[in-house]
Parts: C-alpha cells; sequence; structure tokens
C-alpha cells in the first residue's frame, strides 16, 4: 500500500497476524533527535527470525465494465464494497470530519487504512487515491495458504463490484483515464502538491498505477542463504527482471509510451530520494536509516489543521537538527517518523519485512505467478543460488549510454536480450524449486502457462496489451 502507517499488519516473532487500526494522530511521543530517529528505523525496518511467512498486496484499477474509459465516481465504488464495511471503531461523524475518506456526504464510504473493509479471510480492503482498491492479505504460512484465501476473497470482491457494473483491471498504469484523485484527506492534498513539484509524474503514479506487491519475511541474523542480508541482496539483483517479465503497462491515453512498464517509468521520473533503492554495499539496516533519514519530507500531519504541506527541500533530518526551526514546524516525534516512512517506495521497501513493489498490476489470477515465482527463489537455496548467477551480467559495468537494468527492464522488457536470459534462467530456478516445495498444481500450473506463452518467448504481458491495441 502507499500511504498510512496507521493500517499494520504484525509480523514480529513469526506469530499470529495481529491487524490494529490507530487513527491518523501520529503527534506522539517525544522529541527525536538524530541518534534516536536513525536507532528508531534501524530497530523496526527488519524483524528477523527463520523465514517462512508471505503475504501479498493486490492493487486494481476499478473500471466501468461497459466503457472503461469513464471515469468512476467515489460513491459508486464505495457502495459496491459496503458490504465490507465493519463495525471499525470510529463514530460515522468522526469518518466525515477528517478520519475516513475525506468525502463528506451521507452513504456509503469508500474504506481507508484508517478505517478499512475485512474480507471473508481477514484481508483488508483500502482505496488509494485515484480509487483504485488494494487487498491486503493476512500473512500465510505457505504459498498455497495464501493462495487459497486471496483467490477466494477475489471472488467475492469482484462479484459485489459487478452487481454495480464494476470490474477490477489488473494493469499497471491506467491506459485510458486521466489520473483524477477521489479521497480529499489532507494527507493526499500534501502529497499531491509535493509531487506537482516535479511534474505529473506523481499524480499518475497516486491515481492511476497499480501494482502486485509480494511481501516476504526479511530472514534470520545469519550470513547464509536464510539471513536478511543476502535476501536484500538478492531480491535487489532479480528485481529488474521481475520488471521485466512482469511489465504490463504500456499505455498511456490510449497510446503506446514506448515503455512495456510505464509504471516504472512514472517511478523513474519521480523523486529519486525516496524511488531509487538504498546503497547496497552495506548493511541493510544502517543504509535504509539514511535512506530514510535523508529523503525529503512530504508532509507534516496535523489532526488540527487541514494543511499538511511541509517546507520545501526539508529532509527528515534537517527537521530533527532544526527540531522545528523558526517556529513554523514543531519538533518531530517518533510517530512522525512512521509516518515519513511510510512515504518512501522504493523497488524493495523493509517494513519489518520486505515489500517487493516493482511488479506491475496483472490480469486475472495472473498475480498468483509473480508471488510464486518470488518466494520460491527466495525460499529455496538451489533456486537463490541460481537466480544471482543468472543476473550477474546484468550488473556487470555499464557501456556509455546504458540506462542501468532497472531502467532497461522497464523500457525494453525481454525484448532486451540480456534481461531475457537472466529471466528464463530464474523462472526456470523457480520452477525446479516450487516442485521441491510441494507446491499445488494449479500454481505450478500458472508458472508453466506464463513460461510457455510469454518467458520462453521473449514476451511480457505489455505485449498482449499492445496487440490488442
Amino acid at each position: 500500500m502507499l500511504y498510512g502507517p496507521d493500517l499494520q499488519t504484525s509480523w514480529s516473532g513469526m506469530s499470529d497476524p495481529v491487524v490494529r487500526v490507530a487513527f491518523m494522530t501520529v503527534i506522539d511521543g517525544g522529541a527525536l533527535d538524530e541518534e534516536h530517529a536513525a536507532g528508531h528505523v534501524h530497530g523496526i525496518c527488519l524483524k528477523t527470525g527463520p523465514p517462512q511467512r508471505v503475504g501479498v498486496e493486490l492493487e486494481w484499477l476499478v473500471r466501468d465494465a461497459r466503457d472503461p474509459a469513464l471515469p468512476v465516481p467515489a460513491g459508486r465504488i464505495a457502495a459496491a464494497v459496503s458490504a465490507f464495511d465493519v463495525v471499525r471503531g470510529i463514530p460515522v461523524h468522526e469518518r466525515r470530519n477528517g478520519n475516513g475518506n475525506g468525502n463528506k456526504r451521507d452513504g456509503p464510504e469508500l474504506p481507508t487504512s484508517s478505517s478499512p473493509g475485512v474480507l471473508p479471510s481477514g484481508a483488508l480492503l483500502t482505496t488509494e487515491p485515484g480509487g483504485q482498491l488494494e487487498l491486503s492479505s493476512q500473512p500465510a504460512d505457505s504459498l498455497a495458504d495464501l493462495v487459497r484465501a486471496t483467490s477466494a476473497d477475489l471472488v467475492v470482491l469482484r462479484a459485489e463490484l459487478a452487481v454495480r457494473g464494476l470490474e477490477l483491471a489488473g494493469i499497471g498504469l491506467d491506459p485510458l483515464r486521466p489520473p483524477r484523485r477521489v479521497l480529499t484527506l489532507p494527507r493526499y492534498a500534501a502529497m499531491e502538491a509535493f509531487f506537482d513539484q516535479g511534474g505529473p509524474w506523481g499524480r499518475q503514479m497516486m491515481c492511476g498505477t497499480a501494482s502486485v506487491q509480494v511481501c516476504l519475511d526479511a530472514g534470520d541474523d545469519s550470513d547464509g542463504p536464510s539471513g536478511y542480508r543476502r535476501r536484500w541482496r538478492l531480491l535487489h539483483a532479480i528485481g529488474p527482471v521481475l520488471v521485466a517479465a512482469f511489465a504490463n503497462s504500456p499505455l498511456r491515453d490510449g497510446k503506446p509510451t514506448g515503455w512495456v512498464s510505464s509504471r516504472q517509468q512514472v517511478w523513474a521520473r519521480m523523486d529519486p530520494g525516496r524511488t531509487r533503492p538504498p546503497q547496497l554495499n552495506g548493511d541493510p539496516r544502517a543504509a535504509w536509516a539514511a535512506y530514510a533519514l535523508d529523503a525529503r519530507v512530504m508532509c507534516v500531519p496535523d489532526p488540527d489543521s487541514a494543511d499538511w504541506s511541509a517546507p520545501p527541500g526539508l529532509t527528515f533530518r534537517d527537521w530533527v537538527l532544526s527540531g522545528g526551526g523558526d517556529g513554523r514546524l514543531r519538533r518531530p516525534t517518533a510517530g512522525d517518523l512512521d509516518y515519513h516512512l511510510s512515504t518512501l517506495f522504493p523497488p524493495v521497501r523493509p517494513r519489518g519485512h520486505f515489500e517487493l513493489r516493482m511488479i506491475d498490476a496483472q490480469r486475472g489470477d495472473g498475480w498468483i505467478v509473480p508471488l510464486a515465482v518470488s518466494s520460491a527463489l527466495l525460499s529455496d537455496d538451489a533456486a537463490s543460488d541460481a537466480a544471482l548467477a543468472a543476473v550477474e551480467p546484468l550488473w556487470a559495468g555499464r557501456s556509455p549510454g546504458d540506462e542501468g537494468p532497472w531502467v532497461r527492464a522497464a523500457r525494453l522488457g525481454p525484448a532486451d536480450p540480456a534481461i531475457s536470459r537472466a529471466s528464463r534462467a530464474c523462472f526456470a530456478a523457480a520452477r525446479e524449486a516450487l516442485d521441491r516445495m510441494t507446491a499445488p498444481a494449479a500454481i505450478t500450473g500458472a508458472v508453466d502457462a506464463f513460461i510457455d506463452q510469454y518467458v520462453s518467448k521473449g514476451r511480457c504481458p505489455a505485449d498482449d496489451l499492445l496487440e490488442e491495441t
């Protein structure tokens, strides 16, 4: 999910998942100094233990089933998902005065991170700023359990939407509609204003993109294959392969963009201090703490104000060191830092577990394949070794004019020969690992079909969209 530290699923200690919803009041705790701020990030970013659990966050564009070019009003989406409303602990009048979706009206309201819907499995349903819906699963003990629960949730969700003439579209960037924000909370207004300083890309990201986000345990504290350090390096090394293989957003305004993943094009054009990977040549925790403190502050939460904008150019480190500076800002707290962390969007985000953010949304039940492949490559020692060997040539220096693996993957996808070779090897390793994991036939069959239709032919889902256009 993109926004809101107030919605958290606990992965710590590999214990039973605990979902807690706290309202958007982040001005709590004592003021921070630089040492304590770095220590706070260092302490919460990676929860160590034997890697076992897996989760998924699925974002979907919501479209009119008859005319996908039509804008879909917030009220129509809210009515369609009202069946998943629960007693959320916030009185209705409070939700309409700043704790809900910010659209004051009678009738159903969109589910938000501070007021989510709940699907049959316990997965949470929230809305992104442009009306995209996101399903956030509970952590599962196995890939099979996760696929079973999430598939059942999607059957129910799609049925409710169909009653209202709506459908879920698994595409990385809306191919037809311009970005249009339907959530009006102060945090979204501040984010929009922040991103507008860098051009149109932030609005496109907020209001027109959708992804498959795979969530995996960080790992233990060893230096071996199950250790979080190696898993951190592996995920970044194979990231371009995942971008290319599952690229599914070649269109904007109904026309080809020249990128197979225009969603990744959007990310590449945004604030690099919050979208590029952190430094990878040191300790992951220290690297993430430095990355977080040096990122610019996007907004300053204030439940008593409708203006959450931050001073231009202010990094969180600046805020901590100045202690509020000339008095325009209060001193930052640990709650402010937690909120700031939720506004950072690198390809792999440490949130206690690892959150993979580089994969475009997939049509239908296509989300199963990136989930299975990512999980297999990290869960199986032989597969992870094979994947690292396969992608090593991608990172072995750059020739003049080379944009680097991340950009090449997003622009060319499997049409890049080196990325295509690495993809074939990674998928073969993952497929063998799934057999060793005794994955159900439905999962291995989906991976086999994807390999046959795309990987073996140097294609990706974006090619289908281009041919249809």
